[in-house]
């Protein structure tokens, strides 16, 4: 798989994460491409983490991923230390999501980028997690990656709907605090 500036990165064979198209992926950055550079970013269920791998690329200061599969969590470390520059921070979390949320408790971030397995219904607990730890900076944007076919209404308690954008099978929801 190749990312911003045609650098090539390596992904997990076989099926067990379902990596972002290169569609999405463009759109997705294409919309905040004046907010990458500098800012902290939180990839969750980061799978091979391409999407943390393009904000560092694109001038992320600090990338944080959240990856349940161990295989994965040494593929996202091995491609992004690959790809940082000596002054970008990058911080590999293995294990369960939610748990792993509230480890960073204390912390913001300006970007997050969700994107679970469609049918476990993590949407929901994940957007009430980042709201209750305060780990979206009061400027900062969630993008959800889903389904709208698999995935269920999303809660919106605590956020504003700032835009939706669909791809074809794929949509792309981004929220950011209520003012």
């Amino acid at each position: 798989m190749r990312i911003y500036g045609n650098r090539e990165i390596k992904t997990l064979s076989g099926q067990d994460t379902r990596p972002t198209t290169s569609k999405v992926r463009e759109a997705i950055f294409n919309i905040w491409q004046n907010k990458i550079y500098g800012s902290r970013w939180l990839d969750l269920c980061a799978g091979n983490g391409t999407m943390g791998a393009e904000a560092l690329c694109r001038g992320a200061s600090k990338a944080v991923a959240i990856e349940k599969s161990p295989r994965a969590c040494q593929i996202i470390r091995d491609n992004w230390q690959k790809i940082a520059k000596e002054n970008q921070e990058i911080i590999v979390l293995k294990g369960d999501l939610l748990k792993r949320l509230k480890s960073l408790q204390g912390h913001e971030f300006d970007l997050i980028y969700l994107d679970p397995p469609y049918h476990l219904n993590l949407y929901n607990p994940t957007l009430k997690a980042i709201f209750d730890y305060n780990l979206l900076s009061s400027q900062g944007e969630i993008a959800t990656e889903f389904d709208p076919k698999k995935s269920p209404a999303m809660i919106t308690d605590g956020w504003q709907l700032l835009q939706e954008k669909s791809y074809g099978n794929t949509d792309v929801n981004f929220y950011g605090k209520l003012s």
